[in-house]
């Protein structure tokens, strides 16, 4: 079993393979990552501006480097196997190894089964489930030569309240299978000391992806992708051997860090949040 290791204040110099990062929370994890001097991978599929979506791969790079880290933009479709496998040996050529990996990379469709396409159910089942568990895969022969290896994964607590699969089976059954990843990675590898963990928002995140199923008014009701990046960096500077199998919380990871006060967050202050998905309410609301 790889040593306990003590908790780290900053990510300098540790190299974060981060898929889904040219925008929104993936963007957010890889600048705050940054800012501490960290080397980091932008595996993602947007290389040309998007009409609507702001952020590609070059953009986000020269975000990075601005902020102090290192940048190494590629072009990646997780479903495609050979393009992961190619980021990963080229991180490893460039910065000497993988840290971390993040699994951000994720596909939505809201919509019931009579409504939904199969193209799209297996859109999100490739790019959720299976390119979660592919990139985890590829990185892990890595991140186990690392003295604090992390996976993290941008999914949800498993909850099995019917109410978040009658409206939408097959984008909770693509979010469940990332989460299912922590489950069984978290205790497959617990005794090699690599930390698997969930990160999921307590309430909506700002997003330009969320503008487009929503509009604008929407993004009203949220929180700053910041809030989430805080957070990841809090897990991510954990020691990994004492840290794994947790389905972690936002607000909750930010108030053992000492943060409580979040209004800070708020995309627009003053507004009601709105609550994410796959949380029940409390008892007490």
């Amino acid at each position: 079993m790889t040593e306990p290791t003590r908790p780290m204040s900053s990510l300098k110099g540790r190299t974060l393979f981060i898929t889904g990062g040219s925008r929104g929370i993936g963007e957010a994890i890889a600048l705050r990552a940054a800012a501490d001097g960290a080397n980091i991978v932008v595996a993602a599929k947007t290389a040309e501006p998007h009409p609507s979506l702001p952020g590609t791969i070059y953009s986000v790079a020269r975000a990075i480097e601005a902020v102090g880290g290192n940048a190494l933009p590629l072009i990646v479709d997780v479903r495609e196997e050979a393009l992961v496998q190619a980021a990963v040996d080229k991180a490893v050529e460039t910065f000497g190894g993988v840290d971390i990996c993040v699994n951000n990379a994720s596909a939505i469709m809201l919509t019931g089964t009579l409504d939904l396409s199969m193209k799209r159910f297996d859109l999100m089942h490739q790019v959720n489930t299976r390119g979660t568990y592919l990139t985890s895969k590829l990185c892990l022969p890595h991140l186990l030569k690392s003295d604090n290896p992390h996976i993290l994964n941008l999914s949800p607590p498993l909850n099995l309240n019917p109410n978040w699969f009658k409206d939408n089976l097959a984008y909770t059954m693509a979010k469940y299978g990332m989460s299912l990843c922590v489950l069984g990675m978290a205790a497959e590898f617990k005794d090699q000391g690599v930390g698997v963990n969930a990160l999921w928002p307590r309430t909506l995140i700002s997003t330009a992806a969320v503008r487009m199923f929503g509009g604008d008014e929407l993004l009203d009701y949220g929180r700053k992708p910041a809030i989430m990046a805080d957070a990841a960096h809090a897990i991510l500077t954990r020691a990994a051997a004492g840290c794994t199998g947790n389905f972690f919380m936002d607000d909750e990871v930010l108030a053992e860090a000492g943060i409580t006060d979040l209004s800070g967050y708020a995309n627009v202050p003053g507004k009601t949040l709105m609550p994410d998905f796959f949380l029940d309410p409390h008892p007490d609301d």
